[in-house]
């Protein structure tokens, strides 16, 4: 009997509700497999229709649809000779299932549910599908008539349940994404009971540093038990505010033997292993599985004639199984230019616009989203070079149509050019000369179209609009006003800001000759700690299409400009993470400039570390204030100390939560994401937290503490 067999998994670049687009990737996939000499394919979770598509989930149509996707490709017989594990949504008695279809040679051998749903953070699982929740249970499923006659007369119904599939040289079982994260994963009793194949198929999104406790759990899937384990998971933007992350990967008793990228601009990629079978039994034979095993679930198991493996490769000298290679992961730097970047051309393209366009105030913030695309510039340079027919085509819709028809870019730099316009957008009097030339030379340096104004006619007109039908003069602080007409005053222009860049967003398109006119998306640039603070304007810049950076902390920003710094051979960057952060809404004097940390009271580090206390420790204002006082302590802060830094973060929390609900969609990367709309579910009007109970309690333990330490 044969030993040797190739398995391939893949990542697939998929795109909600774009049956026809999806199909194509998946049929690649499987031609690409087979080129490859794999007998075993298996695709990422809910290939078929797509992951993100939410909501839709809920109409009968989809269901439809996915089927006539399935009929089309049982019956495209360049996908038989492998066999299939393809991902879709399946209509079984009135109840909804995230499944997978097994399936060889044009007809379907197991229909197999997903038994535990995703339902934490981004995820909402339980409210379109149910689980299957009945370990090795099965029963028959009854085919739609069109999928039926393929099936042959008199076959009208297929198992659906938990099984596995056996074949004449192994035994194939399958789990799904977050069955892989549950304490009592399924691949444990399936390969106990002799299951010697599993396959995971995810929809696993990033975030920065996830990818080593992803792939840890996957290492461990088969170091206990021993094993084959293929990952498969989307890759790229489907639509929405997360971007799967690839990394398609093969394991073998614990080493990884392939593993595909985290990022890339490819539509399709396939991962390849050839495995040796007998590498599984020998390593299960030495380690302590067998009386477990006698005790384990049994699966029914669903034969086929179909084997895996040749009785002719463990003859042929130049196969030769997939060696152990080491993991690579990426810095969080480079995860910071690489996954929004890919997330941005995917809406880039998808979308049908022309380009984006930043406010580029000489700040980190945007010079962050500028060179994040910069970034993705760079790797769709590489994807050409490369030969990537699809980015090509890509570029010349969007870059090309400045251009004569067959144009491309030489230069990062002169793509940027036709997809990023940035504006500076100053005041005379408040806008100092150093951030107005470093937004200018960084633009100049990426190659981005820039233009540099200023709003100080607007201004004066807004203002005036107020004053006149007031009969009130405002003032600035540092001319005497309030702090409502301090407030008002710079949120004028904050707003003014927002209106202003997406009327040139409109019109620089066909200023610029573009041919087919169209607009820009406007990007945002607030960070997810600026967004925890609520330290921003209800629809200032802060209002746009999409937001790259409204993930991702302060901290992790600074690291990844001083990493692009040298990387990407910019040294403007140095001037910027040496500018102390400022908004320039206030006239600047001589011994007073606007700081963003003294306008908050509180440290960008410090909000990070109120930001993972609250969303990721899940801890209210006592909790964190004890954990804190521990935490802190070799800080030097005192208990009264500790405390009013907790209560002043909630309470700015609290009184400016309401502007989450209006935050541009940005992309996920932090844990402690502050996003009202998908992932962070908490109120927008709190009761005042400077008379709430928790606020009590700690003033209550500080002077506890006082009194003990006296």
């Amino acid at each position: 009997m044969g030993r040797l067999m190739t398995v391939a998994t893949c990542s697939l670049n998929q795109w909600a509700l774009d049956f026809e687009g999806n199909l194509a990737r998946i049929k690649d996939s499987i031609h690409q497999a087979k080129a490859l000499g794999a007998t075993l394919r298996v695709g990422p979770e809910l290939e078929i229709c797509g992951y993100g598509c939410l909501d839709h989930f809920l109409e009968s149509d989809l269901y439809l649809h996915c089927w006539e996707m399935m009929h089309n490709l049982l019956t495209d017989e360049s996908c038989y000779g492998i066999l299939l594990d393809i991902g879709m949504p399946v209509m079984h008695r009135n109840n909804r299932y995230n499944c997978r279809i097994i399936a060889l040679d044009g007809k379907i051998l197991l229909i197999r549910p997903k038994l535990w749903l995703a339902n934490d953070g981004n995820y909402r699982e339980m409210r379109h599908f149910i689980p299957w929740k009945r370990s090795t249970y099965y029963e028959e499923y009854y085919l739609p008539g069109m999928i039926a006659e393929l099936h042959g007369k008199g076959i009208q119904k297929v198992p659906i349940g938990d099984a596995v599939i056996s074949t004449p040289d192994t035994c194939v079982g399958a789990e799904t994404c977050e069955e892989l994260f549950t304490p009592n994963a399924p691949h444990i009793a399936m390969g106990l009971n002799g299951v010697e194949i599993i396959t995971n198929s995810s929809g696993s999104h990033h975030s920065l540093r996830k990818l080593d406790t992803r792939i840890s759990l996957i290492l461990e899937a088969t170091r206990k038990n021993g094993g084959i384990y293929l990952y498969s998971n989307q890759q790229g933007c489907d639509g929405d505010r997360l971007y799967y992350d690839g990394c398609a990967m093969v394991i073998v008793n614990g080493e990884i033997v392939a593993q595909g990228s985290q990022f890339s601009l490819n539509d399709v990629e396939v991962v390849t292993a050839i495995v040796d079978i007998e590498d599984v039994r020998s390593y299960r034979s030495s380690i302590s599985r067998g009386h477990q095993a006698l005790e384990a679930p049994v699966y029914r198991r669903i034969e086929t004639p179909f084997k895996l493996s040749s009785d002719d490769d463990i003859f042929n000298p130049d196969i030769i199984p997939s060696r152990s290679q080491p993991l690579h992961i990426h810095k969080p730097e480079e995860e910071i230019a690489l996954g929004p970047a890919c997330w941005m051309w995917d809406y880039l393209r998808r979308s049908g616009i022309a380009g984006y366009l930043i406010p580029l105030s000489g700040g980190i913030d945007s010079c962050s989203t500028a060179t994040i695309v910069f970034s993705m510039c760079r790797i769709v340079m590489e994807a050409l070079k490369e030969g990537n027919e699809q980015v090509k085509q890509d570029v010349q819709r969007i870059a090309g149509a400045y251009e004569p028809e067959g144009w491309l870019p030489k230069t990062p730099q002169e793509l940027c050019n036709r997809i990023l316009h940035t504006v500076y957008l100053g005041m005379a009097s408040q806008s100092s000369k150093e951030t107005r030339s470093r937004a200018e030379r960084l633009a100049n340096d990426i190659g981005a179209f820039h233009i540099d104004t200023n709003i100080d006619s607007c201004f004066q007109a807004q203002r005036s609009l107020v004053e006149d039908a007031l009969d009130f003069k405002m003032n600035f602080k540092v001319h005497g006003g309030t702090v409502a007409e301090n407030l008002a005053l710079q949120n004028i222009q904050a707003r003014i800001r927002m209106v202003s860049a997406y009327e040139f967003a409109q019109i620089l398109p066909s200023k610029r000759g573009r041919r087919d006119g169209g607009g820009l998306l406007v990007l945002g640039s607030g960070n997810v700690d600026e967004c925890l603070r609520g330290y921003l304007t209800k629809y200032d810049c802060s209002s746009a299409d999409i937001n790259p950076i409204g993930g991702i902390s302060k901290v992790d920003l600074k690291r990844f400009i001083g990493w692009a710094q040298h990387e990407f051979e910019l040294p403007i960057l140095k001037e910027f993470l040496d500018a102390t952060p400022t908004a320039e809404l206030e006239p600047i004097t001589t011994n007073y400039v606007q700081s963003d940390e003294a306008d908050m009271g509180m440290t960008y580090e410090e909000l990070s570390v109120f930001g993972r206390l609250r969303k990721e420790a899940k801890l209210g204002p006592y909790g964190m204030f004890q954990r804190l006082l521990h935490d802190w302590r070799d800080l030097g802060y005192s208990p009264s100390e500790v405390a009013v830094k907790v209560k002043h973060f909630h309470h700015h929390y609290a009184i400016n939560r309401h502007k989450m609900t209006t935050m541009t969609p940005s992309y996920h990367a932090e844990n402690y994401s502050p996003d009202d709309n998908r992932f962070d579910l908490r109120p927008f009007l709190y009761p005042p937290f400077f008379k709430s109970w928790s606020f009590k309690q700690i003033d209550k333990m500080v002077e506890q503490l006082e009194k003990r330490k006296k």
